[in-house]
């Protein structure tokens, strides 16, 4: 697509901050020197002395007393550097600054009602219900906004936040309209089948942003009202229920939405009820099913997927969504339901750019691998997927996203890119609509708005400050995004297939028939003859059965570097590597064609420091080294426990670079409260699972924790915001892809805990209200980052703790049984592998038990192979057991390794596909002792299985 970076004009300095209009404030020395220091890391200084200026002459005595309250000050000015509106709704309401509270967290709807019932009583009864829901509603989006820009909530934060508020004014209002009509008319009432009577409720259904809890700053708010049953009311002068909910609809919508001094509250819209304009403003329940279930169009189930009861009475609600699920979700894999969607999205695009872009107008949320695409993409997946795999129902797209990661229906890089670029055009679309209060999607053209709005943008999504030309780099990365998801998006819809069943086949889908050879080209034997004879040579030999296609595609795209080809044909083991790669790794295939450069990548020696200060450059760094770790694997035959310690220590090693970047980072824009603390190592970052025990593979994911040390605890904000960085700069995409996903789920509390919690908060959640499963989990821990020695004591010291409840009290045999079972109960089925009967987890729980049987140990290397050692030398495990034990270690890691660098993926069980299973086989024979390869693949699993499974019982049972 034509880059954004062409349309751009030229540009013109920017504007000196104005000394006259600072000293124009009248302020102290030491006044004026905090003015300027808090001024100076403002993303609009201007605009920050404008409203200060503005406040003085306007309220001198709230002037006077903000100079007083740093925290106000500095509420201000970020306010002013990023809205218009409510900097000017500060000037009238200074007091808002003062009244802010609650920044630690997200608050939910039932707080917001809370806040929005006091709020109402305070009102004076002369002013309309209208103009007070719409400042209240600015009040909160004032702090909303704040925990936004100072960065003390993510952005799935601030929208479920947004949407929480808005859930708590449509329950207000609706209660106060009803509660008017039930005194006029009486309550409506149903007669049921049964002749009982009953009261008739409406359920106020909320669709679109607001349905799947990610509504924006200034979003419309779609909505639908389904009442449940006909009927009439039992007042003096009844009228039907219909009449009666068709009175509370009107009178809903019209409060809602009238303009008030304040502005309005909400932009609704009622257009995707049944029959849209043409329709009933509310309808029956029956009337809704019979409708969804005989008459509805397909986009119109599509659209159901975000649908929630958001107000009301939620009955009615709830039966017609529990109705209408099935229909929404496909129970096979056919993909008309996403051709015909697919049209209809597109005709609608059409007609949307056609009316709304212009020459001089990009915008964000229609443009080809914008929002739109972002969202249509994951609800086609959800369709399809989701009548086999219940689990990915749900509204919100950035946790629908990360549940079709989760089930390898995307993977571990589409995953990256795909909420990396949602994220990053969500706060582009929030940045654009909280300036003004309006629905915007559109970027501005003129250089110094583009600029400023490059600088609003969070940190972690443009890389470190940028002080040159941000406006180019924000356009940088948005066409990056946008090619990013495009291309995903094309190969998902436009091919009809999700990207699972995308993976480059190693035959032609068919019936399994008899291995054919791919025929190698005439054409290219003869342009190997001229160029490269002995490249020649080595195809002629190896005789390609697979990869050949793909390794045309390579050449093609070699040609043009000499350099290249030279070395394929000068070094006979680059070469050998090269074709065994695309024999055997239709995803390094890939990687391969798109950067062939990486052969050179091939028997390089593996650096173990990466002191990258931009993370860009990182990324590059670790994709050549993943690519060189699993080339080696792959061709060099390299042990697969010694591949995952390799894999396990490049990860190590990022993450230990985006520590001292993220320290840099944040220290320059929010640097720490108290005078003269120096942030260096104190923050201690622990892996749990697969990175924890050095056995991180290709697309695996790092289970992070954070943990303050108790005498930084004062410091907590300014380590908060290191850890988000660090999260952030390790899972963002840009150009140079994504390096890994992170999962900090396993911190106290869940996602609901507080993302960095100190050591005293650890010790005494793992003490007194940790679960067992919690407690396993840590015993595979160690420390990744920061201050490492301090981590590895204090995780000594809450391993004791878990020992002490689950070791030494004689529970850890019961409970980890249970907890096995449970987990071959809910998983096995859909990952035998890991999961099943006999699968690797009887091995992990196995040695999880033996080792708090030995009193606790304390491991630093806690890799499998060296568990068993160490638990065989303390006498609890006999020899033959440990020696097939770590036989079935190693072959469950090289099948698990062999799928990964088959497709780039986890995979949950062997394939189907014969020839699939025959690329399996021959890739995990080099990882596995020999006497595990003499049988078919599936049969020495159901071996390995068996006596798992035995060894299990045993110990469990002695």
């Amino acid at each position: 697509m034509p880059s954004l970076l062409d349309a751009l004009p030229s540009r013109k300095p920017a504007h000196a901050r104005g000394e006259a209009a600072l000293l124009s404030l009248g302020l102290t020395n030491p006044e004026q020197d905090q003015l300027k220091v808090l001024l100076a890391s403002a993303v609009d200084p201007d605009a920050a002395l404008h409203y200060l200026v503005n406040l003085r002459q306007q309220r001198t005595d709230a002037f006077a007393l903000l100079l007083q309250t740093p925290s106000a000050l500095k509420y201000l000015i970020a306010v002013a550097s990023f809205s218009r509106f409510l900097s000017e709704e500060i000037l009238r309401h200074p007091e808002w600054l003062e009244e802010v509270s609650g920044m630690s967290r997200a608050l939910t709807a039932s707080e917001y009602k809370k806040r929005l019932g006091r709020f109402l009583k305070n009102q004076p009864d002369e002013k309309p219900l209208a103009w007070s829901l719409a400042l209240f509603r600015r009040q909160q989006i004032l702090r909303i906004l704040l925990r936004d820009v100072l960065g003390l909530g993510s952005l799935s934060e601030a929208t479920e936040e947004l949407s929480n508020l808005a859930d708590a004014i449509l329950h207000i209002s609706y209660k106060r309209i009803r509660a008017d009509l039930v005194a006029r008319h009486g309550t409506p009432r149903y007669v049921d089948e049964e002749g009982e009577v009953w009261e008739c409720g409406m359920s106020v259904i909320a669709l679109g942003k607001l349905g799947g809890h990610e509504l924006n700053y200034s979003s419309d708010i779609d909505l639908m009202f389904v009442y449940a049953a006909n009927g009439e009311t039992d007042g003096e002068h009844p009228i039907s229920n219909k009449e009666f909910y068709k009175k509370v609809a009107n009178r809903y919508t019209e409060l809602l939405s009238t303009y008030t001094a304040e502005g309005l509250c909400y932009r609704m819209d009622l257009r995707l009820r049944p029959d849209g304009s043409l329709g009933e403003v509310c309808i029956s329940l029956e009337g809704a099913k019979t409708y969804y279930q005989t008459r509805a169009r397909d986009w119109e189930l599509q659209m159901l997927i975000k649908a929630r009861v958001a107000a009301g009475d939620p009955a009615a609600g709830r039966a017609l969504l529990g109705t209408v699920e099935p229909l929404i979700y496909s129970t096979t894999l056919d993909f008309s339901a996403v051709e015909e969607v697919s049209a209809t999205r597109e005709r609608i695009g059409e007609k949307l750019s056609r009316r709304r872009f212009g020459k001089s107008a990009f915008d964000v949320k229609l443009a080809p691998g914008g929002i739109r695409d972002v969202e249509f993409l994951v609800q086609c997946l959800q369709r399809l997927h989701g009548g086999r795999v219940p689990w990915l129902r749900h509204g919100g797209t950035m946790l629908a996203l990360s549940r079709l990661s989760q089930k390898d229906l995307l993977s571990a890089a589409e995953f990256g890119r795909l909420i990396a670029a949602y994220r990053f055009l969500r706060n582009l679309e929030h940045r654009l609509q909280v300036a003004e209060d309006r629905q915007t999607h559109t970027l501005p053209t003129a250089p110094r708005e583009l600029d400023l709005l490059a600088r609003k943008m969070p940190g972690a999504q443009l890389g470190s400050a940028v002080q040159e030309n941000p406006g180019e780099k924000l356009v940088q990365e948005l066409n990056a995004h946008l090619e990013a998801v495009q291309e995903i998006y094309e190969r998902v819809i436009h091919a009809q297939r999700p990207i699972y069943y995308s993976l480059p086949p190693a035959v032609a889908p068919q019936i399994e028939a008899p291995e054919v050879v791919e025929p190698t080209s005439s054409n290219l034997i003869r342009f190997l003859d001229d160029r490269a004879p002995s490249l020649a040579h080595a195809v002629s030999l190896i005789q390609l059965r697979r990869g050949a296609g793909a390794f045309e595609h390579f050449l093609e795209k070699l040609m043009p570097d000499s350099r290249l080809l030279a070395l394929l044909d000068s070094d006979a083991q680059v070469a050998r590597f090269t074709l065994d790669i695309f024999e055997h790794s239709p995803y390094f295939a890939e990687q391969l064609v798109r950067v062939p450069e990486l052969i050179q990548e091939f028997g390089g020696p593996i650096k173990a420091e990466a002191n990258y200060d931009d993370i860009s450059e990182l990324r590059r760094y670790f994709r050549r080294e993943m690519f060189g770790i699993q080339a080696a694997s792959i061709c060099q035959r390299v042990p697969v426990f010694e591949t995952l310690q390799q894999t396990s220590e490049l990860a190590d090693t990022a993450i230990a670079a985006c520590y001292r970047m993220a320290v840099e980072h944040v220290t320059a824009l929010h640097p720490p409260a108290t005078s003269g603390y120096r942030p260096r190592q104190q923050l201690m970052v622990i892996a749990l699972g697969r990175l924890g025990m050095r056995e991180f593979d290709l697309a695996s994911d790092a289970d992070l924790v954070f943990v303050l040390p108790d005498e930084d605890r004062e410091e907590h904000v300014f380590w908060t915001r290191v850890a988000e960085r660090i999260v952030d700069l390790i899972t963002a995409y840009t150009g140079s892809g994504v390096m890994f996903t992170v999962d900090t789920r396993l911190r106290p509390n869940g996602s609901a805990g507080a993302l960095l919690q100190s050591e005293a908060a650890y010790k005494e959640y793992f003490a007194k209200h940790a679960e067992a499963w919690e407690g396993i989990a840590y015993m595979k821990a160690r420390a990744v980052a920061g201050d490492l020695e301090r981590a590895t004591t204090f995780l000594n010291e809450l391993q004791q703790v878990d020992w002490r409840r689950y070791g030494q009290s004689g529970r850890s045999k019961k409970d980890l049984r249970q907890m096995r079972l449970r987990l071959e109960k809910e998983q096995g089925s859909d990952h035998p592998l890991k999961a099943g009967h006999g699968g690797f987890y009887d091995i992990d729980f196995s040695l999880l038990f033996l080792r708090l049987k030995a009193g606790g140990l304390f491991y630093k290397v806690l890799n499998t192979p060296e568990r068993i050692n160490i638990i065989e030398a303390t006498g609890h495990l006999e020899r033959g057991d440990a020696e097939f034990l770590l036989d079935a270690a190693t072959f469950y890691r090289a099948v698990d390794h062999a799928l990964r660098v088959y497709s780039g993926h986890a995979e949950a069980s062997l394939p189907n596909s014969e020839t699939h299973l025959q690329i399996l086989t021959e890739l995990v024979h080099r990882w596995t002792p020999e006497q595990r390869n003499t049988q078919p693949l599936k049969a020495e699993l159901a071996k390995i299985q068996n006596r798992t499974r035995e060894i299990f019982e045993r110990l469990f049972a002695s």
